[in-house]
C-alpha cells in the first residue's frame, strides 16, 4: 500500500517522478550540510514550479489553493525541507493572484515581478510575537514619502535567493491606535543585512537566517496595507495570507506523514522475527496495531485539509469561521504527522534513530511543525475564540 498522491481530482502533477526522485536523492547532503537547496531551486525554477499560482496570462499555471497544496504535498513527501521553503514564495503569489481574482489589483505588480522572475520570502517570523502578521515586535516610522522600518527578524526562509522580502511592522505613534504597516522591499534596499543563524532541530535545508532592520526605507509604492492590530485588522489580504500559509504547512506535514507511513510498511514486511519463526514483522498482532494507528490517523486527517482547502478555492462562504477553520486544519496535520512518526518510531525500533537516513530527518521535520504559525495555544485561543463569539475583543485575553 502506498499513500502517495498520483490520483488527483485536479489536473496532472507538475514535477515528474524523475524530478521528485533527484530531490529526494540530494536531500540527505542537504541536511547534512545545512546548505540551501540550490539544484533543487534551480529545478523547480525550470519546471515552472515557482509560477503554480500565477494567473495563466502572465505564464504561470492558474493553480488554486487547493491545486497548489497537493503539488506541495506531493514534492514535501520526497523533500520536505525544499517544500516547505519554497512555500513562502508560493503563499506571497497565491496571495496576490486569489485578491487579483477577487478584483484587488493591488498586488498585480507583484504577479507581474514574479512573472519576470522574482522570488519572494516573508519578514514575518518575530520572537515574543505569539500573534503574527497582526502584531509586530519591529517599529514603522512614518516618514515623507513613504516608513523606515527596524526590528530583528527570523526564520526567513529562501535567505539566499529571495528578490523581494515581505515585511510587517508596527506603527505606535498613535499609542490608541497602533497600526501594522505591510510593505515589500527589493533585495538592493539599503539598511538590511541577513545573519547566518541557521542551524536548528529540523528543516534544516532552509536556510532560514536572521534578517535585521536597521531604519529601512519603504517608498509608500511599496507599502500595500496599514491596518489596526489585531483581528480588526484581518482583511482580505491578511485572510489570505494564513489561508496560503497555513493550509499549505498543513499539506507539506501531511506529506511527512505518508512517506513515513510507506516507510513504516516496508520496514515491517521486509524486517523478520526471530521470535516469529523468521516470519516478517507484518504478522505481529502489535505491529499490526499500531500500523492500523497510523493508517486511521492519515484516514481522519487527510479528509480535513483537503475539505478545507478546497472550500477556500471554491469560495465557500463560512464567514467569521474562516479563521478557525484554516488554524484547525494545520494544527489537525501537524498533531496527525507527530503522532504517526511517534507510532511509526515504534514499528521501526532501533533501526528508526540512526542518523542521516529519510525516517530520522521525517522525524525532525515533523517535530518543527508546532513551530510554524499557528502554534498550538494560538490555534486553540483562536478556535474557542471563534466558537465563543470572542475573536478580536479586546483584551485580548479576555
Amino acid at each position: 500500500m502506498t499513500t502517495t498522491l498520483h490520483d488527483s481530482p485536479f489536473r496532472p502533477p507538475l514535477l515528474s517522478d524523475d524530478l521528485l526522485q533527484g530531490f529526494a536523492d540530494r536531500a540527505p547532503g542537504y541536511d547534512r550540510e545545512n546548505r540551501f537547496f540550490d539544484e533543487d531551486f534551480r529545478e523547480l525554477q525550470a519546471a515552472g514550479y515557482l509560477k503554480l499560482a500565477l494567473p495563466a496570462d502572465l505564464g504561470g499555471a492558474g493553480l488554486t489553493l487547493a491545486e497548489v497544496a497537493r503539488e506541495q504535498r506531493r514534492l514535501a513527501y520526497r523533500a520536505p525541507a525544499t517544500a516547505l521553503a519554497t512555500n513562502m514564495h508560493l503563499y506571497w503569489t497565491g496571495v496576490a493572484a486569489d485578491l487579483h481574482r477577487a478584483g484587488d489589483t493591488s498586488l498585480d505588480w507583484l504577479l507581474h515581478e514574479a512573472a519576470a522572475g522574482a522570488v519572494f520570502a516573508a519578514g514575518h517570523g518575530e520572537a515574543g510575537n505569539d500573534l503574527p502578521v497582526m502584531y509586530s515586535s519591529a517599529r514603522a516610522e512614518r516618514v515623507e514619502g513613504g516608513y523606515r522600518f527596524s526590528g530583528h527578524k527570523i526564520f526567513g526562509s529562501l535567505s539566499p535567493v529571495w528578490t523581494w522580502l515581505g515585511l510587517h511592522a508596527m506603527d505606535t505613534s498613535d499609542p490608541a491606535q497602533p497600526r501594522v504597516v505591510h510593505a515589500f522591499i527589493p533585495r538592493d534596499t539599503p539598511g538590511f543585512r541577513i545573519s547566518e543563524t541557521w542551524d536548528v532541530l529540523g528543516m534544516r535545508a532552509t536556510r532560514s537566517d536572521d534578517t535585521l532592520l536597521d531604519g529601512v526605507f519603504v517608498p509608500d509604492r511599496y507599502v500595500v496595507r496599514v491596518l489596526p492590530a489585531d483581528w480588526a485588522g484581518a482583511d482580505a489580504f491578511v485572510l489570505n495570507i494564513f489561508a496560503w500559509a497555513l493550509i499549505n504547512f498543513a499539506h507539506i506535514y501531511a506529506g511527512c506523514a505518508e512517506r513515513a507511513f510507506d516507510l513504516t510498511v516496508q520496514s515491517a514486511t521486509r524486517k523478520t522475527s526471530v521470535a516469529l519463526g523468521g516470519a516478517t514483522m507484518a504478522h505481529n498482532p502489535m505491529i499490526q496495531h499500531l500500523v492500523a494507528e497510523m493508517a486511521l490517523e492519515l484516514e481522519a486527517m487527510l479528509p480535513q485539509i483537503e475539505r478545507v482547502a478546497s472550500d477556500w478555492s471554491g469560495g465557500v462562504n463560512h464567514g467569521g469561521l474562516w479563521p478557525s477553520k484554516i488554524v484547525a486544519a494545520k494544527y489537525r496535520a501537524v498533531q496527525g504527522a507527530r503522532h504517526i512518526l511517534g507510532l511509526a518510531l515504534d514499528v521501526m525500533g532501533g533501526s528508526g534513530v540512526f542518523r542521516g537516513t529519510e525516517f530520522e530527518r521525517l522525524y525532525r521535520d515533523v517535530s518543527m511543525g508546532g513551530v510554524h504559525p499557528a502554534n498550538n495555544p494560538l490555534a486553540h485561543e483562536i478556535v474557542g475564540k471563534t466558537h465563543l463569539g470572542l475573536l478580536g475583543a479586546s483584551p485580548r485575553w479576555g
